[in-house]
C-alpha cells in the first residue's frame, strides 16, 4: 500500500500555509488542510496509521471566508462571557429559512441549543414520560436510538425499504411499530446515512402517521443545506399545512452545511407555545450556554455564505458522481443516489460473504480505509453496510477510491 501522508505531506507541508492559501483562494476546496496532530476527532482515531479517514461527519473544508472573518472580529473583542442571540442574529436565521425554504416563523419560535444532538436528548425528554416509546426508522444516525434510552423511554423502529435502487419508507411497518405508548417520531430530514431528501408526498404521511396516532415529530434537519439534486428545494416538515407544525419540534444547525460543527451552536423551532415551554422545561440543569463563537458564525453563514454554499453543492456532486460510479463498478458493492448530505451509504454484504464473512469496516480499515460500521445504525441487520463521508479534497477521495478498488481485486 503507497502511504497516503506522503503525498498529502507535499501537497500541504504545513497547516498554516495551507489555511492562509485556502483563504487566498475562498471557493477552493481542492486544497488539503493538514488537519493531523491536532484537535481533530476525525483524523486523530488514526494517529500513526495509514488509514484515509472519511467517517465521522465532518468535512475537510476551511470554514466559508464570511464565517472566519465573524470569528475574528468576535476574536477581537476579547471578552468571552456567557452569550445569548442578538436581534441581527434572529434576523439572519428567520430571513433564510424564508429565503432558502419559504417557511415563515415567528422569532419567539427559536430555542437555542449548544447542538443538535443536545436537541434531540431534550426532545425525548419533554415528550411523553419514562417507560414510553419513540419510534425511528432505520438505518439511522446512532444518536437517535440511543437518546431514547438515556431518557428512559424505549426504542420502536421499522426499517426503511430498498426498492428498485432506491430507499423508501415502509409506512405499513411503520405504523405497525408504534404501539399504544409511543409519543414521539424522531425523523431524519435528510436522512443520514441514506441520503434521502424526503419528497412532500412522503412529508404528508409522516404528518398523516402522527396525526392518527397522536405523536409528535422531531425531524433532525441538520443536512438541509446539502441538497445535492439540481432544480430541488429542502421542505422542512413543519412548514406542511395542517397540524404538522403544531406537533413539530424542527431542530438544525449551520454545522454541517458550513462546516463548523465544532462551535457547537443549534436551535429548535417549536411553533406550539405549550410544546416549546415543555421543551424548555426539559433543558433546565442540563443544557449549557451556547458557545459564543458558534452565534457569530451562524449570523455570518445564513447571511453572507450564499456564493460559497453554491460553490461547495457543486463540488460535492462531483464527489458523490465519483463515489458511486466506483462503488457500484465493483463486485459485490453497490450504493443507491445520494439526493443530500455528504454521506455515501454503501452495500458491501456480497462482497463480505464472498471474503468469508468478514466484517466490512474492518475489512476496509485494513486497506487504509476508516469508514463507518453499518451496525451502529440499527444493529446486526445492517452488518455488511458502511458509510461514506465525501466531503473532502479530491486528491483525498480518489486516494480513498484507489484503495477500495485495489482491496476488492486483491
Amino acid at each position: 500500500m503507497t502511504p497516503f501522508r506522503h503525498g498529502y505531506r507535499g501537497l500541504c507541508p504545513s497547516p498554516l500555509p495551507s489555511v492562509a492559501h485556502s483563504l487566498l483562494k475562498p471557493f477552493d476546496f481542492d486544497t488539503p488542510i493538514d488537519r493531523r496532530g491536532g484537535d481533530s476527532v476525525k483524523w486523530n482515531k488514526y494517529a500513526g496509521r495509514d488509514v484515509i479517514p472519511l467517517w465521522v461527519a465532518d468535512m475537510d473544508f476551511a470554514a466559508p471566508p464570511a464565517v472566519l472573518a465573524a470569528l475574528r472580529r468576535r476574536v477581537g473583542q476579547a471578552v468571552f462571557g456567557y452569550g445569548g442571540e442578538w436581534p441581527p442574529l434572529v434576523d439572519a436565521v428567520v430571513d433564510h429559512l424564508a429565503q432558502a425554504y419559504r417557511w415563515t416563523i415567528d422569532r419567539q419560535w427559536l430555542v437555542w441549543l449548544p447542538g443538535l444532538v443536545t436537541g434531540l436528548n431534550v426532545a425525548c425528554r419533554a415528550v411523553g414520560k419514562p417507560g414510553s416509546a419513540v419510534f425511528s426508522s432505520t438505518p439511522i444516525y446512532p444518536p437517535f436510538l440511543s437518546a431514547p434510552q438515556n431518557s428512559g423511554r424505549r426504542v420502536v423502529s421499522a426499517p426503511l425499504a430498498h426498492l428498485g435502487g432506491r430507499w423508501q419508507w415502509d409506512f405499513a411497518a411503520t405504523e405497525a411499530a408504534i404501539d399504544a405508548d409511543t409519543r414521539l417520531f424522531l425523523l431524519c430530514h435528510p436522512h443520514n446515512p441514506v441520503g434521502r431528501a424526503w419528497s412532500d408526498e412522503e412529508l404528508g404521511e409522516v404528518a398523516a402517521i402522527a396525526g392518527r396516532r397522536d405523536l409528535v415529530v422531531c425531524s433532525d434537519e441538520i443536512h438541509c443545506g446539502l441538497i445535492l439534486e439540481p432544480g430541488r428545494r429542502h421542505r422542512p416538515f413543519a412548514a406542511q399545512h395542517g397540524e404538522a407544525a403544531r406537533r413539530s419540534i424542527t431542530l438544525m444547525a449551520p454545522s454541517k452545511t458550513f462546516n463548523i460543527p465544532g462551535l457547537g451552536c443549534a436551535f429548535a423551532v417549536i411553533p406550539d407555545d405549550a410544546l416549546r415551554g415543555d421543551y424548555r422545561a426539559a433543558m433546565q440543569g442540563i443544557v449549557p450556554h451556547v458557545n459564543v463563537l458558534g452565534l457569530a458564525a451562524t449570523e455570518a453563514a445564513y447571511r453572507d455564505c450564499g456564493a460559497w454554499h453554491a460553490a461547495l453543492l457543486d463540488y460535492l456532486r462531483g464527489n458523490r458522481d465519483r463515489v458511486e460510479a466506483v462503488v457500484n463498478s465493483l463486485p459485490g458493492m453497490s450504493m443507491a443516489r445520494v439526493e443530500a448530505t455528504y454521506l455515501a451509504w454503501i452495500d458491501a454484504r456480497e462482497l463480505c460473504r464472498r471474503r468469508g464473512g468478514v466484517n466490512a469496516q474492518r475489512f476496509f480499515e485494513a486497506a487504509g480505509i476508516g469508514l463507518s460500521d453499518g451496525e451502529d445504525f440499527g444493529g446486526e441487520q445492517y452488518r455488511g453496510f458502511v458509510r461514506l463521508n465525501f466531503g473532502c479534497p479530491r486528491v483525498t477521495l480518489d486516494a480513498a477510491l484507489a484503495r477500495m478498488r485495489a482491496a476488492v481485486a486483491d
